[in-house]
């Protein structure tokens, strides 16, 4: 976007690619050949999507391009001009913003200051007092709103990613690597942030759009360029391909997209939610006066914008977050307020939002990672000392269940990809025969294969009985795994509906604050 253009005024000065070449990139960690000689060219102007399964490689060629790794050999080329790509400010001046899909900010600071941070623009003193205005401005132009005096850690993980957005907006950068921008947005606003998107190449600029939903690599993308195993598989334009195809080439194999679901049979009511009130970090009522019901058999679907109180909700269920006033009942038994082990060995299975945050120890090896939630109980300890052969044989029976794809149960956990990462997490909760499993964005961030994989095991969890509470951003996974669903905005329901009554321009609307449509009628909640 130019600076004579209408909107925000953007701030950072960079070069302008016109033409971007990664040839025979090469690089190797231990155990694991991440990228194998690979070639990727990116014209001015278009938007090139990048496809593969977790643990393909994207995100590794992504971090050489960003200067977070060096490639073992290779070459970076923009406007046939041979660079180095040492440092993200060194990718910053050569034109290329990057947008993690493990977020690069400072939890204890606000908004404003992490998009400060690097911000040559920025005033010596009173940085944050202009760069405030620049953000609202640009979260008024792209529907990404968030508090500039927000403190990181008060925010979602949804509302986290919008910020990194807007900082490499700001920054002016001439090529937008993109993971997954889309996944916290409701439809009406994924169509504008493609409509920005289509602006910023008509303008010239150039987006790697890193993305699962193949939905979108066709709506918005002109070439795309699949990895599997390290490798290029192909790139071809986007007109010249179709979903299957891709999918073919991502994993290797033909992907189930509309799964069997039978019918639900729904036994006994296992969760009571009733007038729920929680308080949010930021002093807020997140969660106002809500009150719902899981049966056994049932998967109860959560839809709604991220920073609604699903995170909220989800806290104050797992015993990690206290309840201001209301009650919870699980198996007929008050658990209000009670602590998070506690619930868990009631049956209540928990599987984060944030995986690396709060679903595992990044740093630990992937075997004591598998009992953190029963590393006292027998057979893994006597209470005086852990039995690590047994806790080492139970992680390779939990890998090997569950496909996790790790050259070793002795690395660190940080090292496996995200969606390796995501089955672990799964294996570890399900393994302890839950009543209900609590699932907070369990497909977030995960290729086509290991979604397909997710989205199956709870459906099979669910026809054992077991009931599932599934929140989602992503409308087309709560419409086509739940019995019901809630579309949840500002604390409250805005309708509980059967995703077989409803269309998605419905739930797009009670997601934006309108209350369900009865004969004819819209309240909305604003």
């Amino acid at each position: 976007m130019s600076e004579n253009s209408k909107g925000p005024t953007i701030l950072g000065k960079s070069k302008k690619i016109k033409l971007l070449e990664l040839i025979d990139i090469y690089k190797e960690f231990p155990g694991v050949i991440a990228n194998n000689n690979i070639n990727l060219s990116i014209k001015s102007g278009e938007i090139h999507a990048l496809l593969g399964e977790n643990g393909a490689g994207k995100t590794t060629l992504m971090n050489i391009l960003y200067g977070i790794y060096q490639p073992d050999h290779g070459k970076i080329y923009i406007n046939e001009e041979k660079i180095e790509i040492k440092s993200p400010r060194n990718a910053i001046e050569n034109g290329i913003g990057m947008v993690h899909q493990h977020f690069m900010l400072i939890p204890t600071h606000t908004v404003t200051e992490n998009i400060c941070l690097g911000l040559k623009d920025a005033k010596f003193f009173n940085p944050a007092i202009n760069i405030a205005k620049k953000i609202i401005e640009f979260c008024d132009m792209f529907g990404l709103k968030v508090n500039p005096d927000s403190r990181i850690w008060q925010l979602s993980a949804g509302e986290q990613q919008r910020v990194e957005i807007i900082k490499v907006l700001l920054r002016g950068a001439s090529l937008l690597i993109l993971d997954e921008p889309t996944s916290v947005l409701t439809p009406q606003e994924t169509e504008e942030f493609f409509s920005i998107l289509k602006k910023l190449v008509d303008n010239g600029h150039s987006v790697i759009f890193i993305t699962h939903k193949l939905e979108e690599v066709f709506n918005v993308s002109n070439r795309v360029t699949v990895l599997r195993q390290g490798k290029v598989i192909s790139t071809v334009p986007i007109d010249q391909t179709n979903k299957i195809e891709l999918a073919k080439m991502m994993v290797g194999r033909e992907i189930v997209f509309n799964l069997e679901k039978k019918e639900s049979t729904k036994g006994k009511e296992l969760l009571d939610v009733k007038n729920l009130y929680v308080v949010g970090d930021k002093g807020n009522i997140a969660v106002n006066n809500l009150s719902f019901k899981v049966r056994e058999g049932e998967i109860f679907g959560i839809a709604g914008v991220a920073g609604n109180g699903q995170r909220e909700l989800v806290e104050a269920i797992t015993g990690l977050r206290k309840i201001q006033k209301g009650e919870i009942k699980f198996l007929d038994k008050n658990i209000t307020n009670k602590n998070s082990r506690d619930i868990n060995e009631m049956g209540i299975a928990h599987i984060p939002e944030e995986r690396l945050k709060f679903g595992t120890v990044p740093n630990f090896p992937i075997y004591e990672n598998t009992i953190l939630k029963n590393y006292y109980k027998k057979p893994f300890s006597n209470k005086m000392m852990i039995n690590y052969y047994t806790v080492k044989e139970y992680s390779k029976k939990l890998i090997s269940e569950f496909s996790v794809s790790t050259p070793s149960i002795n690395i660190p956990l940080k090292l496996l990809s995200g969606g390796n990462i995501q089955k672990l997490i799964l294996a570890r909760e399900i393994s302890s025969n839950p009543r209900l499993i609590v699932a907070a964005h369990a497909t977030y961030g995960l290729d086509i294969a290991a979604t397909e994989f997710v989205r199956k095991l709870l459906l099979v969890k669910r026809d054992e009985g077991i009931a599932i509470l599934l929140l989602s951003e992503d409308l087309e996974e709560i419409i086509n795994l739940s019995d019901r669903m809630g579309i949840m905005f500002m604390g409250e329901f805005m309708g509980i509906v059967s995703p077989k009554e409803v269309d998605i321009e419905n739930i797009g609307l009670m997601m934006a604050g309108v209350k369900k449509i009865i004969g004819g009628a819209i309240e909305s909640k604003n």
